[in-house]
């Protein structure tokens, strides 16, 4: 089966998942039932289930997408959106909302938390970025030491958040932690929808350059490939996507180090075909991740990041034991 074949099959098996999983819940929803008039059913499906599986298929193609980004900046399949700091500055800037009670710079009802996530995302990737370039140039190796350090320093400024926060508010941000759909606002689906969608269309876009960086820097720059460049528009639309559905859904962890790697593996580093395989499938992963979350232990329902974290660690440690004497992972 050639590369066309199999990302069309992908796509087409993403697609099925994504639009079963509404169906599925404490009750199986009949397809017969949504064309009955005022069925209890039918509306269950049109206003709970399929907003919510939607909000988990873009949530993780977001996700999934910016982990296939951070993987071809770093050359490494082991990066993450977690890496250079995005999703613990996205975080801090959600808890510190959380902590003062909704009082924002920017009053914007529900809208408070994606605005101040992102302010926090951005805040990360400036520090990271200007750390990178006082050494002189864009290396990618004190990139990622930057990112490190920032995600660590960020992550305990949201642990003392939460430590200030009373009773309520650190409940409420240790639950946001923990990655949840449940609250998400169907109003806010617009705006997930738009940052994911344009994001996937401006990754396509740089998709024969990021092909040439992952080939190596020198080769790049020799082929015309402005480095500062296409660095800093690959830092930016990852951290603009990962930013806002940290902002809507919580930090969800190991979607963009699963999936990416999963279809690198199938589809090789070529980003024209990689794009819409991480796209679609990081969507179905989460639309799947979410069924669980609600089924497992129902009618109680497990947060989402826990189900992710615990199909990341094996996955994890699983990619590590086939990385050979030399380093390399494929």
């Amino acid at each position: 089966m050639n590369a066309n074949a199999r990302i069309s099959l992908l796509i087409a098996l993403s697609l099925l998942i994504a639009a079963a999983c509404p169906f599925f819940g404490l009750t199986v929803i009949s397809p017969s039932s949504l064309l009955v008039p005022d069925h209890p059913d039918a509306e269950v499906f049109w206003r709970l289930r399929l907003p919510r599986a939607a909000a988990a298929f873009l949530a993780g193609a977001g996700l999934s997408l910016g982990g296939m980004l951070f993987q071809a900046l770093f050359r490494n399949p082991l990066a993450t959106p977690f890496t250079l700091g995005v999703s613990s500055g996205a975080s801090l800037g959600a808890s510190v909302y959380f902590w003062l009670g909704g009082i924002s710079l920017i009053r914007a009802g529900s809208l408070g938390p994606l605005f101040s996530s992102l302010l926090g995302a951005f805040l990360s990737m400036f520090l990271v970025w200007s750390i990178t370039r006082s050494r002189g140039g864009l290396q990618t190796a004190v990139m990622l030491l930057a990112g490190v350090v920032i995600n660590f320093f960020f992550s305990s400024l949201v642990l003392f958040v939460q430590y200030l926060s009373d009773a309520h508010d650190s409940l409420r941000i240790m639950h946001w932690l923990m990655g949840s759909l449940a609250a998400l606002e169907t109003a806010r689906l617009a705006d997930l929808g738009f940052v994911v969608i344009m994001g996937a269309v401006f990754v396509m876009s740089l998709a024969p350059q990021v092909d040439l960086l992952t080939a190596g820097e020198e080769l790049a720059a020799s082929r015309g490939v402005r480095l500062v460049t296409i660095k800093l528009e690959i830092f930016v639309a990852a951290s603009v996507m990962v930013g806002t559905v940290v902002s809507l859904a919580g930090p969800i962890g190991f979607v963009g180090l699963m999936v990416p790697h999963a279809c690198r593996m199938m589809l090789g580093w070529n980003h024209r075909r990689l794009t819409p395989a991480a796209f679609f499938a990081g969507g179905a992963f989460l639309a799947l991740c979410d069924l669980a979350s609600r089924l497992v232990l129902a009618p109680a329902e497990i947060p989402i990041g826990i189900v992710t974290a615990l199909l990341g660690g094996p996955f994890f440690l699983w990619i590590l034991f086939r990385t050979n004497s030399a380093g390399d992972l494929f």
